[in-house]
């Protein structure tokens, strides 16, 4: 369910906006922000050539079909639901993100420059001032914006809840503008973010085995 959630927005922005188009959904604090990502988490990348690009893709393919053989491993040795839930999250999440690197480039035109981006109070108003030409569409598979394993991950969360400048008394960031939560992202990244923090917070109930019938029936003393 997190990977068609996932997909289905995502292709659903990359058909509909602009790259740099923005929609409020909440007021200010919650908003669809059109970007992608050529790189890793806060689009760092490994370099910046296609080399760089594949390397990482490759990596995260190599990553998913591992987790797949871990993910099963910890059911049939009895781990609670708990930590193969959260295992599915990031699996889920890894694989969300792989598909649009993997496929988005080879079957996606390319989503048009921020210079033809702009910022919308509803999506009404997007749609009443778009012209259809300037945003991504399907096309045939293989004729895309790029290569395989080279496609660009879709991010869109945006929730800047605090928006001020920060005291001048702060170090680093002190009377310079202060945005929280600052990055755009999408839900396989919220979905690999939950499962490792959850992970993390509760290790101790998570990642424990379920006692065998043989563990848990005292054997009887002679």
């Amino acid at each position: 369910m997190i990977i068609l959630a996932d997909q289905a927005l995502k292709i659903f922005i990359k058909t509909h906006f602009c790259n740099g188009d923005e929609v409020k959904i909440m007021g200010n604090w919650f908003r669809l922000h059109f970007i992608e990502n050529e790189g890793m988490a806060y689009g760092m990348r490994i370099s910046e050539k296609a080399f760089g690009k594949i390397l990482l893709s490759s990596f995260r393919l190599v990553a998913v079909v591992a987790g797949f053989f871990i993910l099963k491993k910890l059911i049939d040795k009895g781990y609670g639901k708990g930590a193969v839930i959260c295992g599915s999250l990031i699996l889920a999440g890894a694989l969300g993100n792989l598909l649009d690197s993997m496929f988005y480039g080879l079957i996606f035109t390319n989503s048009t420059g921020s210079c033809f981006s702009q910022h919308y109070e509803t999506f009404a108003n997007m749609y009443a001032t778009h012209n259809k030409d300037l945003v991504a569409h399907f096309t045939s598979f293989g004729t895309g914006y790029t290569n395989f394993l080279q496609g660009r991950v879709v991010d869109m969360l945006y929730f800047p809840v605090i928006e001020t400048v920060a005291p001048k008394w702060i170090p680093f960031i002190g009377g310079r503008n202060f945005t929280f939560f600052e990055p755009v992202f999408n839900i396989a990244d919220a979905a690999i973010s939950v499962g490792v923090i959850t992970l993390i917070l509760f290790q101790k109930r998570m990642l424990y085995k379920k006692p065998t019938q043989t563990e848990a029936t005292p054997v009887p003393e002679v």
